[in-house]
């Protein structure tokens, strides 16, 4: 997509994208659950067991407890994120990176270790990323990455601002693709995130550029484009849906 100047936001300070680029340091204190052992197989989709809330983290958390939040409601049924159990998601994730539509943007195609890798440095990390399931009316169908933007490397890029939270997303169920449905999900979860993180102004997402699809969903789902960011491996367009103008866009 063509590169666009960011809209006229008048004088709204929430809408100023010009600002110090440092991160914000923040030092907090948490609890990361214990994770299981060796993987195990998969749960079947509607299992109690999916939803449960054993894994939630403490509510001081740097995502503010995501794991309890709940379902949210969408046009296509009941959504849920749930944060990621290897034992049980891994063989699922696997078959979804290995997706050639999917593999294309995300470069994780190959043997589950692949996978379970880019999984577990989340899980094993300080909390500023939580790895979810996408359960759509019972069913998982897509995955999910909610991040601290402002403490994660991407925060060197553009001018972040503190708390920024950011979506990563693909859609593994190859029937769910084409229906808009991502564009329903994402304004979705994103208004869950706002209105579970009070000190969050906005969320971020930087697809790659040559996604058009992506683009379009980020789009249609109530994020502005507000820069080309040239980022190691790719070059991406960034998106952000800012709390101060959901009531219109």
């Amino acid at each position: 997509m063509d590169p666009d100047p960011d809209p006229d936001l008048g004088s709204d300070p929430d809408a100023d994208d010009t600002i110090d680029l440092n991160l914000s340091e923040e030092l907090a204190a948490f609890i990361t659950p214990d994770r299981p052992g060796p993987e195990g197989p998969l749960s079947p989709p509607d299992s109690p067991d999916l939803l449960r809330s054993s894994d939630a983290l403490d509510s001081t958390d740097l995502l503010d407890g995501l794991a309890s939040w709940g379902p949210v409601g969408t046009d296509a049924g009941p959504f849920q994120l749930v944060p990621v159990r290897l034992e049980r998601d891994l063989r699922l994730l696997t078959g979804w990176m290995n997706d050639p539509a999917v593999a294309a943007f995300w470069e994780l195609a190959g043997p589950a270790e692949t996978t379970a890798a880019h999984v577990r440095s989340q899980l094993d990390g300080d909390g500023r990323s939580v790895p979810c399931l996408g359960v759509l009316a019972g069913a998982p169908m897509s995955y999910w990455e909610v991040y601290r933007a402002d403490l994660d490397p991407v925060a060197r890029y553009y001018p972040a601002r503190p708390h920024d939270t950011g979506l990563h997303l693909l859609i593994g169920a190859v029937a769910q693709r084409g229906r808009g449905l991502g564009t329903t999900l994402l304004r979705a979860v994103a208004d869950h995130v706002l209105d579970h993180r009070p000190s969050c102004a906005r969320i971020i997402a930087e697809p790659d550029l040559r996604n058009t699809p992506s683009v379009a969903a980020f789009l249609g789902a109530g994020f502005r484009f507000s820069a080309e960011l040239e980022l190691p491996g790719k070059r991406a367009a960034l998106m952000i849906r800012d709390r101060s103008l959901c009531d219109v866009l």
